[in-house]
């Protein structure tokens, strides 16, 4: 049993914006994850996907996003690969899968390659299904207003702007966990 409370407590200060937030926005996408795993009777570790969900975002830290209380150095689109060093240094190699492949509905090679992102260049996509199924519940909570979820119609319109291969792997995401 991973204790992701402590996990988070080493890198962000209990209490203030930014833990509130990622705590916030992990629950929440924790949550998701278990109720649509539990309504599709899906097989899986629900401990897993539970601790996965919530060490999802550890790395926003170490990105420059103001607006979510973030003031580090690397751009927002890095934080999976980011956060997946932190968990790897900590021995979850797992956990470190479903940090760097969560970001958008999972980025191709191609994708990266094609857009210049500052990114590792290699597929960062989804394979296992506690890890498709974390980053699909995580496309219902932003990080701006955390605690409210979207529609699926905002879910999907908000990954419009990245291309038709991030719609068709997010409308197979929808096949396989359903509209919440």
């Amino acid at each position: 049993m991973v204790d992701y409370n402590k996990i988070i407590g080493q890198y962000y200060t209990t209490g203030s914006e930014l833990h509130s937030l990622l705590v916030i926005h992990s629950h929440r996408v924790a949550e998701l994850a278990c109720i649509l795993a539990v309504r599709r009777d899906l097989d899986i570790d629900l401990n897993f996907v539970r601790e996965a969900a919530m060490l999802h975002d550890i790395g926003i830290f170490l990105t420059d996003a103001p607006r979510i209380h973030c003031y580090g150095e690397k751009p927002y689109i890095a934080h999976g690969v980011e956060g997946s060093q932190l968990l790897l240094e900590l021995g979850l190699p797992q956990h470190a899968l479903v940090c760097e492949r969560h970001t958008g509905a999972g980025l191709s090679l191609d994708e990266i390659v094609r857009q210049r992102l500052p990114l590792p260049h290699r597929d960062l996509l989804p394979v296992t299904l506690e890890e498709k199924l974390i980053c699909y519940a995580d496309k219902f909570f932003s990080k701006t207003r955390p605690d409210q979820q979207k529609t699926y119609e905002r879910a999907r319109r908000s990954l419009e702007s990245f291309g038709s291969a991030t719609l068709a792997r997010f409308d197979a995401l929808t096949t396989l966990f359903g509209i919440p």
